[in-house]
């Protein structure tokens, strides 16, 4: 055991100096840049300020704000509707088929989102593949705009983050206890009782994960706006972007990335607070 001891240290402080360098490092640059002023020769002065806070109230950004936790929320939606359905029945089916269906589900991940953002344009463009089925099929008489719309971008992002939503929720629905299920049936509870008294409340923090896990990147997906919804749809993703790149206000910039950072340590409470009482549910 003392010879495994120098290993476990190095491991342990590799992870640790690796999170400090990558993680709490730059997320404590961002929040320092947030509190400061704009510089005119610099990227920003020493000089203490919460302007680049009160800026995000401006209505101009606060519609940004709210287009986007809209758009976040209805994908978010979206995916949890696609995906709970999918993720139960992948549950349920046979271990050799669920190791194909897994594989279906990761498969998406060995290729870029922005590739896979690409293949949606030609799918949805006017002369793509979507468009020419439907004239084959005679359902339409000429091309749709697909393209360069809201329903573009959420059905960008829903294909790009669909698999964050289904994981969590597999392995959430693999852990529910049947017996429980099999219970509420003798006690002559029907489906639709049983469903929502007790499959959703023990699967709460796959839901709550799975959300987590969708609606924070929906955020920031800016090169899905850019390319599916052209410059008619702007995330806070993109105002960021815009302002570290385009207009150089790092502090205004770091303010908006420390609201999506504060927005995501409430979601991880949410999550903390979720599956302590599932777990304290399952104490028998």
């Amino acid at each position: 055991m003392k010879t495994r001891e120098p290993f476990k240290w190095v491991a342990v402080g590799t992870i640790w100096t690796w999170l400090a360098l990558f993680a709490l490092l730059p997320n404590a640059m961002v929040l320092v840049a947030s509190v400061l002023e704009r510089g005119q020769d610099q990227f920003f002065a020493f000089a203490f300020t919460l302007a680049s806070y009160r800026r995000l109230l401006d209505p101009l950004y606060l519609s940004v704000l709210l287009d986007s936790l809209y758009l976040a929320a209805l994908t978010t939606v979206l995916c949890l509707l696609i995906g709970y359905p999918f993720a139960y029945l992948l549950a349920q089916a046979p271990a050799r088929r669920r190791a194909l269906l897994l594989l279906l589900v990761i498969i998406p991940f060995w290729t870029s989102s922005l590739v896979r953002t690409y293949a949606m344009v030609i799918l949805l463009k006017t002369n793509g593949l979507i468009n020419q089925m439907l004239l084959g099929l005679g359902w339409i008489s000429e091309p749709l705009e697909l393209l360069y719309t809201t329903p573009a971008v959420i059905a960008g992002m829903c294909y790009a983050l669909l698999p964050f939503m289904i994981l969590p929720l597999y392995a959430a629905l693999e852990k529910l206890d049947r017996r429980l299920i099999e219970a509420a049936h003798d006690l002559g509870a029907g489906r639709v009782t049983i469903f929502r008294r007790v499959i959703i409340p023990l699967t709460l923090p796959g839901i709550i994960a799975g959300a987590m896990l969708t609606f924070l990147p929906a955020l920031g997906m800016f090169y899905v706006a850019d390319l599916l919804g052209g410059a008619k749809t702007m995330l806070v993703g993109n105002l960021i972007r815009d302002q570290f790149l385009a207009a150089r206000d790092w502090p205004f910039g770091s303010a908006a990335s420390a609201m999506l950072t504060g927005l995501m340590a409430l979601l991880m409470w949410a999550y903390y607070q979720s599956s302590r009482r599932a777990n304290r549910g399952a104490l028998p």
